[in-house]
């Protein structure tokens, strides 16, 4: 008996060890984590005491969208690096597309946007009659296309 009560403190010594070494990544952010993070030894209760605050008062989400109560905020479209790196390797192509009001550079640019399938005919048709809208000169640079691409759109 003393044998299984030892193991069983053991495991739980154990848990305790693999928590203190994930702390946040086990409770996330929100109130919970800014109120008990400081005090918090990374212990099961401490944790627990973390993760039912910032579920209590349901501020995580709120926390994700403004970037405050230690949450990071997502990028925005426009900054993902795969849609800036498609559109600065394919810029001729998709004008070309663009202006022609398809295309599979213009069918990839929506994808990589996360237009729907069957939103995309009116995205399509609304960039093709704003064209100046979209690459307002010669000089026009990747960001200002995409900004300008989801102004439009929208």
């Amino acid at each position: 008996m003393k044998r299984i009560l030892l193991a069983a403190v053991f495991t739980v010594v154990a848990a305790g060890s693999a928590f203190a070494a994930s702390g946040k990544a086990n409770t996330g952010c929100g109130l919970g984590t800014v109120l008990w993070g400081s005090k918090a030894d990374n212990s099961i209760l401490s944790q627990a005491l973390q993760a039912t605050t910032n579920g209590t008062f349901g501020n995580q989400t709120f926390g994700i969208t403004s970037g405050t109560l230690e949450c990071g905020t997502p990028g925005k479209v426009v900054q993902n690096e795969r849609l800036n790196h498609f559109v600065r390797a394919n810029m001729d192509n998709l004008a070309k597309d663009i202006a022609q009001g398809r295309g599979e550079s213009l069918d990839t640019f929506a994808e990589l946007l996360q237009v729907p399938a069957e939103k995309r005919p009116g995205f399509y048709a609304a960039l093709q009659s704003n064209f100046g809208s979209v690459f307002t000169s010669e000089n026009v640079v990747v960001a200002e296309v995409i900004d300008n691409a989801v102004a439009v759109a929208n």
